[in-house]
């Protein structure tokens, strides 16, 4: 069996498409521009890559993209203060502060300060609350997890009755909320994690397997059932000496995800790549619900994706 390599760089690509042309629409329409502010504190330069792209991609759909970056030693009572700011900005319908938070910063509250209908990462306690009593169309789903679930309608459909679904990993950002979106759609979910006992025969078990614990490679065919469709949520670096050294001495690196690839693809029937799979469509839907709130706040139904 030769898996199908689920494309998500071009399923992203279409979903960017259509935003774009339903933020014209809107702009046209009601004279709504679609806006997003992107806070970060401090210079990790891995959130300074995930900012830089979020801030293109909105430029590129045709928002209003703002950037506010703070210092590292930002007090906790500064940064609420920004967020209060943007909430009553008519201007901005999308509201993220970029993850993680220097340590003198409570990261539950600024998330919780965030408006509900402004908070477009999906992880304040109102839509969590929406996602879980099964409101989706009122809810922000955090935009992992919600382009995972894209990946997996275009390929399985949208009713998974019958479907048996294990998601491995239960972080509120992917794992939980996904374990949600799955149930949604009829399917029967099992939650793992990393005390699950003979987590590999739970894996077997699966038609849909949702990999997203963060362990380079874990998940390798062992764990997958013959025709099983396998997303791969996890990003990770490592140490690629066969690509030689980089100009300070040390290896260079590349990224794979939670699945080894080329194990998996012996049995699945369906599997998302890293890089290519479910990264470009976190992206694609932090744009989709972006726009949604825009729709909102002008008072028109949002489209769908």
């Amino acid at each position: 069996m030769t898996a199908q390599t689920i494309d998500g760089k071009a399923r992203a690509a279409r979903i960017i498409d259509a935003v774009k042309r339903a933020a014209e629409a809107l702009r046209h329409e009601t004279g709504t521009e679609p806006g997003l502010a992107v806070v970060i504190v401090g210079e990790d330069p891995a959130s300074q890559v995930y900012v830089g792209s979020k801030a293109r991609t909105a430029k590129e759909c045709g928002f209003k993209s703002v950037k506010h970056v703070l210092g590292a030693d930002t007090t906790e009572a500064a940064l609420l203060g920004k967020i209060r700011e943007l909430n009553a900005d008519p201007t901005i319908h999308g509201l993220l502060v970029q993850l993680p938070l220097p340590g003198q910063i409570d990261e539950a509250k600024v998330i919780e300060a965030i408006a509900p209908d402004k908070d477009v990462d999906g992880f304040g306690l109102t839509n969590v609350g929406r996602l879980s009593t099964g409101a989706i169309d009122e809810a922000f789903v955090p935009c992992t997890p919600a382009g995972a679930m894209i990946l997996i309608r275009d390929v399985v459909g949208d009713d998974l009755s019958g479907k048996t679904a294990v998601v491995v990993g239960r972080s509120n950002i992917v794992g939980k909320p996904m374990a949600q979106l799955l149930l949604a759609a009829n399917a029967t979910v099992t939650i793992a994690h990393s005390r699950t006992k003979d987590l590999p025969a739970v894996c077997r078990g699966a038609d849909i397997l949702v990999a997203a614990v963060g362990r380079p490679e874990m998940i390798t065919g062992d764990y997958v059932k013959d025709g099983a469709v396998v997303i791969d949520v996890g990003i990770n670096r490592i140490a690629a000496p066969e690509k030689g050294l980089s100009d300070d001495g040390k290896p260079k690196t590349r990224l794979v995800g939670d699945v080894a690839f080329a194990s998996a693809a012996e049995k699945a029937a369906a599997v998302t790549p890293v890089p290519g799979g479910v990264g470009p469509m976190t992206i694609a839907m932090l744009m989709a619900n972006t726009l949604t709130a825009a729709y909102r706040a002008a008072g028109k139904t949002p489209p769908g994706f």
